[in-house]
């Protein structure tokens, strides 16, 4: 009776200690760090076709969009959905839209994914150094 208390104590204890041991990124579900660099080629050969930094194409301009409210670049027709959003762009919701819009925001008109994570965290990374113009 007491070895099979010890060897119960035993396997919680180690189970413990695994799940302390988990790293945070593991336990993590929003975007992994990117690399800016890779983020540049990324944005230059995945984006560049409908969006640039500073112009409006088929899709908005891109420069100052960490921290922009959704729907808001100056001169670019919207969608009723993103048009009429509170949400506010950050890296979470970037990775989210990136992942799937529609899912992230229904309603929308962008239907490009970007399924691997790091090319969404490098395009994250590269985006969020292009900030708006003072």
């Amino acid at each position: 009776m007491l070895g099979r208390n010890l060897i119960s104590l035993l396997g919680v204890f180690s189970l413990s200690l695994c799940l302390i041991g988990t790293p945070a990124s593991a336990q993590s579900t929003g975007p992994q760090k990117g690399d800016v660099i890779r983020g540049a080629e990324a944005y230059e050969a995945l984006c560049t076709g409908c969006h640039e930094i500073d112009a409006n194409k088929v899709g908005p301009l891109h420069r100052g969009l960490i921290g922009r409210r959704v729907g808001s670049a100056e001169g670019f027709k919207y969608s009723d959905a993103l048009a009429s959003s509170k949400l506010v762009w950050d890296a979470a919701l970037l990775d989210a839209w990136l992942t799937d819009p529609e899912k992230a925001i229904k309603g929308q008109r962008m239907n490009v994914r970007i399924n691997k994570p790091e090319t969404r965290a490098n395009l994250i990374a590269y985006l969020s150094t292009q900030k708006a113009k003072s």
